[in-house]
């Protein structure tokens, strides 16, 4: 999938055979999968965790300015997270 495909009706989750937590000795979250794991900085685990396979792209976004008003272009930032996440093979789109 190439960038800019993302858009606000789609819906994604988790890729399958992919864990996301909270690991507490790294302060972060990370996603687990068969080959490794990846730590999530800055507002990645944010976006993350609100993929729950029902809440659309603009659901995210919105609960996303609402959780941090004071985050200036914070739709671009989660936009490009979505875009990243899904080139990585982390989500999927259902």
């Amino acid at each position: 999938m190439t960038a800019n495909n993302i858009q606000d009706s789609d819906i994604y989750a988790l890729a399958l055979h992919h864990r996301f937590q909270w690991e507490e000795a790294q302060q972060n979250y990370v996603i687990l999968f068969p080959e490794g794991m990846v730590k999530l900085h800055g507002g990645a685990g944010e976006v993350i965790k609100r993929l729950d396979g029902i809440a659309k792209v603009s659901d995210v976004v919105a609960d996303l300015k609402d959780t941090f008003p004071e985050a200036a272009n914070i739709e671009s930032e989660i936009i490009g997270m979505f875009e990243l996440a899904l080139s990585k093979g982390w989500i999927r789109k259902l």
